[in-house]
């Protein structure tokens, strides 16, 4: 062998040993997919390379699972993987929670109890339906404390492919959240306002649970502005987020001024306001019936100035949630749900970050916004169907009437404006107006400030059983959840800046499922494809060799 193969062997085998040095020493993934779903955004990177202890995750999704299930269980140990490059502090535990037979039942009540809801998946196979119970959730445990993950996306109007579609594209959003709320610090406080009728607490705990793990929250009453409107104005501006849900009294002048100065300071707002007075629960008397009647509450020079106006009309669609009707008599009655066309199911056609997917958001009596032209940037966040017909106020409206089919001509008023976003320098209500009040430091041009105003609200609003508030946007006559607690969520954390996690739930991914009847129909044409055809290529093969080596050595 001379000196050059020598020489070429020798440098082949000195490369290897080199690139397995370098690999050993620098960890380098590739996304090569399109939608770029393995690549963390820097949000989800800042917090999780933040952890500095041991954080536990727990995942139930384990066990014998649909074929469906098992892309989202892939998708999760892949996330979880991406988590454990940036910091290997992260550690994960996969349990199959009903893996022990024997206590199955108390195991299931036990998770239950703890809120993790189970998932009936029901599956038609070979004419034969089977059901199977899942636990699609996780923990995430750190520094003595321990917050839920959901895994899956539950919908009651979308099939299971599309449910584990959205699910998948909200798995870094709903770790990234869990995440965060054990890391972080509050740091941001909102003032819930009361004093003008607004919904009692039980009312709108549902929703209060949901954003106290993020911020502060504190009870705000406007009652001292009579007696010392500046010290009240001082106050208030040291919160971040003011909310009014559903007031019922009018504001006075002195409480609009400091309303308004507060927005002119900077500081942002969630308004749920409405212009008719008209109430589910009015319906229910003995002649189930009500008027609707308008709502005066000093506040239409307000939003008019800031670039909105709430009309004194209710939204009739014909895309709707249903309302629980007693049908039949004595001990026949039965609550059934009827479409209820007061109830407009509302969505959004823009990418928005508040608004991108939410599921549909439940309204109950909703009036049109309108926007006006001024230099405030307006953001419509949620629309009725293009079904919809507008009805005034002073109009009997009685629960017979889902008995009687809906005039669909009459439905063409096109798509109705249900909540928008205000954002910009706002400018005073009061400028170039008498003051109410003597003011320390009038401010007539506003700060950088947002704002968003809802004509419902209901919106807010959770349902009440056995004296203890349900879950915000959960029905449960009908057992559906609606998108309202997110979209309230999405909402306070755009007011408040936080907008790094919510921009995570813009990320799309596009995931290819298998047709399952197609695969059913045609299971044998491939199996014999797959099995036959290469035995009959073989032999074919085989034949043809033969032939050819006979021919030659004959």
């Amino acid at each position: 062998m001379n000196k050059s193969k020598i020489l070429f062997i020798v440098s082949v085998f000195a490369a290897v040993i080199l690139f397995n040095i370098i690999g050993n020493s620098v960890f380098k993934r590739f996304d090569l997919t399109k939608d770029k779903r393995y690549t963390l955004s820097k949000t989800t990177k800042d917090i999780v390379d933040s952890v500095d202890t041991p954080l536990i995750i727990d995942v139930f999704l384990e066990g014998n699972l649909p074929s469906d299930f098992k892309l989202l269980q892939t998708e999760t140990k892949q996330l979880i993987e991406e988590f454990q490059t940036i910091n290997p502090l992260v550690k994960v535990n996969y349990i199959d929670p009903l893996a022990d037979e024997t206590n199955r039942e108390n195991i299931v009540r036990e998770l239950t109890k703890t809120g993790l809801e189970p998932y009936v998946n029901s599956k038609k196979v070979n004419g034969k339906i089977t059901q199977e119970l899942l636990f699609p959730w996780g923990f995430a445990s750190y520094k003595e404390r321990t917050v839920k993950i959901p895994l899956f996306k539950k919908s009651v109007t979308e099939d299971l492919q599309t449910q584990i579609a959205n699910s998948i594209q909200l798995l870094e959003y709903n770790f990234a959240d869990a995440f965060n709320q054990l890391t972080k610090e509050k740091s941001k406080t909102i003032a819930v306002l009361k004093g003008n009728g607004q919904l009692n607490d039980i009312n709108i705990a549902g929703f209060l649970q949901t954003i106290k793990p993020y911020y502060n929250l504190a009870k705000f009453t406007l009652d001292s502005v009579a007696t010392n409107p500046q010290s009240t104005l001082n106050k208030i501006k040291s919160y971040d987020l003011i909310i009014s849900a559903k007031p019922t009294e009018a504001f006075t002048e002195n409480e609009k001024l400091v309303l308004d100065q507060y927005t002119m300071s900077g500081g942002n707002s969630l308004w749920l306001s409405e212009a008719i007075f008209m109430d589910k629960d009015s319906l229910y008397n003995d002649s189930g019936a009500s008027v609707s009647l308008s709502k005066e509450l000093n506040l239409k020079d307000f939003f008019f100035q800031y670039g909105a106006r709430i009309n004194q009309n209710l939204v009739k669609d014909l895309y709707s949630a249903p309302i629980p009707l007693a049908i039949g008599e004595g001990n026949n009655t039965q609550f059934q749900p009827v479409q209820w066309q007061y109830s407009p199911l509302a969505t959004s056609n823009n990418k928005h970050p508040i608004s991108n997917n939410v599921d549909l958001v439940k309204f109950d009596f909703a009036s049109q916004i309108d926007t006006l032209k001024n230099n405030i940037r307006k953001t419509i966040l949620l629309q009725s169907s293009e079904r919809t017909k507008l009805e005034g106020p002073l109009k009997s409206i009685s629960l017979a009437s889902v008995t009687q089919k809906p005039d669909e001509e009459n439905y063409n008023q096109g798509k109705q404006t249900l909540a928008v976003l205000l954002e910009g320098e706002f400018k005073s209500v009061y400028k170039n107006r008498i003051l109410p009040f003597e003011i320390e430091s009038f401010i007539d041009n506003g700060q950088q400030s947002k704002m968003i105003i809802i004509s419902d609200g209901d919106v807010i609003k959770n349902e009440v059983s056995r004296g203890r508030p349900l879950q915000l946007g959960f029905e449960r006559m009908s057992g559906r959840t609606f998108g309202n607690k997110e979209f309230l969520l999405n909402a306070v954390n755009y007011l408040l800046d936080d907008t790094g996690l919510i921009n995570i739930r813009t990320k799309s991914i596009e995931v290819a499922f298998l047709d399952s009847e197609k695969v059913e129909e045609q299971k044998t044409t491939w199996q014999l494809i797959n099995i036959a055809l290469p035995l009959f290529l073989l032999g074919i093969f085989g034949l043809i060799f033969n032939y050819i080596r006979k021919r030659k050595y004959a």
